[in-house]
């Protein structure tokens, strides 16, 4: 039985600079996806405007999964839920501090462990949506003996496991890689236990659209023959 068998991968719009999403929705637009993954995690009050307006010009009908920052607000999401329907938006453990952010609407936040050793004081995932997992986080923390690995490990099958961040691994420096560079940065995915994959499965690469779709079809085929019980 495949157990994931609703799960999908979505390309994602993200990076450091504007030219970084101009330059990935350009390619989204030539390409006519319809369907993306928005990270504005780089992306301050006075770039944010910019993004969005192209954003609601583009092809572009449904953004399943947004990663905020700590200077967006209920209208950041109100402005993706409205026009594209978004219901999954992570967050940090840092940002358990100012939830308040984003009052009205806690249920649709997710929470993304860092994968510094420890788990914030202030961090109590029951209070919002459930986890969003960055899978090479996970790796990283299990390699390191970090206390995160163990907290989520703990609230398995009790907290709701609804999105994911993927990307590559680097096994030598027990780090992410957001820029991947050889299709072998993700084959750390098939040693990672399955009850953390969730139906929403999210790129977070700075590569290219067309990289990101090949890198769609290599890993819907490894994670459909992995995820099977």
């Amino acid at each position: 039985m495949n157990i994931m068998k609703n799960f999908k991968i979505y390309p994602c719009i993200t990076g450091h600079r504007a030219i970084d999403w101009q330059s990935q929705l350009e390619e989204i637009n030539q390409r006519k996806i319809k369907e993306v993954s928005v990270f504005v995690e780089w992306f301050d009050k006075k770039e944010r405007p910019h993004l969005y307006k192209f954003l609601k010009e583009s092809c572009i009908e449904r953004v399943p999964f947004v990663h905020l920052r700590d200077d967006t607000d209920v209208s950041d999401m109100k402005f993706f839920i409205d026009n594209f329907k978004t219901q999954h938006f992570n967050i940090h453990e840092e940002h358990f501090k100012i939830l308040d952010n984003w009052k009205g609407y806690w249920d649709k936040l997710y929470l993304e462990m860092n994968y510094d050793g420890k788990v914030d004081k202030d961090v109590k995932v029951r209070q919002i949506g459930g986890f969003c997992i960055d899978l090479s986080h996970f790796k990283s923390t299990i390699a390191r003996g970090g206390e995160e690995a163990e907290y989520i490990h703990q609230r398995k099958g009790k907290i709701n496991f609804a999105c994911n961040h993927l990307n590559g691994y680097d096994p030598i420096n027990m780090d992410d890689k957001h820029n991947v560079t050889d299709l072998k940065d993700f084959d750390y995915l098939t040693t990672l236990p399955k009850f953390v994959f969730s139906p929403i499965i999210s790129l977070e690469v700075d590569n290219s659209i067309k990289d990101q779709l090949e890198f769609k079809k290599y890993l819907d085929e490894m994670l459909g023959k992995y995820l099977v019980e």
